[in-house]
């Protein structure tokens, strides 16, 4: 057995133990792990429910981090409200809610958000297809194009058509059950996408049609839409190629994010999904993070207040991301008016991330999932980090369970738009 064999064989074991490459401890948590809303305690529980498939049973905080804001200043109402079986609690949703177009459900109100080939290594990008297809729901490409690897999943990857167009081929719109336009990246409100030379390798560059060890640019906006007219242009040549394609429409959240998802209605899309600041991998700039878009917990209610009172929020499907981290983030969301949540930095912990922030380096990622390396991506094995990711997603649909039977809620289509459920406790 080589020295990288040696390496990969030490690190599963590792991971299997839930004790992921994790630095000294100090005071029973890892020194230097994590931050204000990832905290080392939210990591480590997130890796004992990838590890479980259970919730936390040894005290570890699971349902907030310790930003002192957004979803960690949110909690849920006790007012003695009649219980129901967790078990009679239906978790499904409809992700085509037009008279016209397949109809999709799918078990849970959770699918994989864009993390692109080149953003991430090819066998996390594999593990993330395999747990979709295994829990019955989906993921997606990000902007970086359709590896070959991913097409026997095919019925439960979304592909994404972006402002670069990297990648974009008719023969993968036409494998897409859903093909997400990418208008933008709440991380990255109004500058586009940006992969840094180092990781275009050449197996990169090729998916890209680029050149190999430099840097791409997706800009922003797509320059041929301007208007509604132009945005519906784009619906219609996805129905035109795909006719059975769903459409969902991403944006960040500007402060006129209602007036954008009014249009993308009239344009025929199918899902509107909005994207707050504090997703992305570490390569997304903390200035852009924090300071463009508006937070994800003020823009749902906006999109959802302004859909309900033009009469057209049961005709298209609202879904919300951006630092969606924990079951309670999900069903907080759904709570403010969004019907159903896209995650992925959650997938990238429950495999081993560490938030060391080194994810715009080829080599920069230690345990394998945001690299372009080949030895490195081998430490993430697709069949291990599919089992971490349904295990998580399991875990996560027990919690979600236990919140709407506490409030007597037979299903999480009934959660939608119940603020009133919400309470500020900090």
């Amino acid at each position: 057995m080589g020295n990288l064999e040696l390496i990969v064989e030490k690190h599963s074991e590792r991971i299997h133990h839930g004790l992921e490459v994790l630095p000294t401890l100090r005071h029973g948590l890892p020194a230097g792990l994590g931050n204000k809303r990832w905290t080392a305690e939210l990591i480590l529980a997130t890796y004992e429910m990838a590890l479980t498939g259970d919730l936390p049973k040894n005290g570890l905080e699971y349902k907030i981090g310790d930003s002192g804001g957004g979803f960690d200043v949110l909690g849920w109402k006790n007012n003695g409200f009649p219980k129901i079986d967790e078990d009679d609690v239906d978790l499904s949703i409809s992700l085509n809610k037009r008279e016209v177009g397949k109809k999709i459900e799918i078990p849970l109100p959770i699918y994989g958000g864009g993390m692109s080939f080149g953003s991430i290594s090819l066998n996390f990008m594999l593990a993330r297809a395999r747990a979709a297809k295994k829990i019955g729901t989906y993921t997606s490409t990000g902007e970086g194009g359709y590896p070959d690897a991913i097409v026997p999943y095919r019925d439960h990857v979304i592909t994404q058509v972006a402002t670069g167009m990297f990648g974009v081929r008719e023969e993968t719109i036409q494998y897409a059950p859903i093909v997400e336009f990418k208008y933008a990246q709440g991380a990255k409100p109004g500058l586009g996408g940006h992969l840094l030379a180092d990781k275009v390798t050449s197996e990169v560059a090729k998916m890209r049609e680029s050149s190999m060890f430099t840097s791409l640019y997706s800009p922003f906006p797509f320059h041929s839409v301007y208007s509604v007219e132009d945005h519906k242009k784009h619906v219609d040549w996805i129905k035109t190629v795909n006719p059975r394609a769903l459409v969902s429409v991403k944006v960040s959240t500007p402060t006129d994010v209602d007036m954008v998802a009014i249009g993308s209605y009239y344009a025929g899309a199918n899902i509107i999904h909005i994207d707050g600041g504090y997703g992305g991998t570490g390569a997304a700039p903390e200035i852009a993070k924090k300071n463009i878009a508006m937070p994800i917990e003020y823009a749902i209610p906006k999109v959802h207040d302004y859909l309900m009172s033009e009469g057209v929020r049961d005709q298209i499907v609202l879904i919300a991301s951006g630092g969606i981290r924990t079951a309670d983030d999900i069903a907080k969301a759904i709570a403010l008016g969004a019907d159903g949540c896209v995650v992925a930095t959650a997938e990238a912990v429950a495999v081993g991330c560490t938030h060391c922030g080194n994810c715009e380096r080829g080599r920069g990622c230690q345990v394998g999932i945001t690299t372009t390396d080949p030895e490195l991506s081998r430490l993430i094995e697709p069949e291990w980090g599919e089992t971490r990711i349904v295990n998580l997603f399991t875990a996560w649909s027990k919690r979600l369970r236990s919140i709407l039977a506490g409030f007597g809620l037979e299903s999480v289509r009934d959660l939608r738009g119940r603020k009133d459920l919400l309470v500020r406790y900090k």
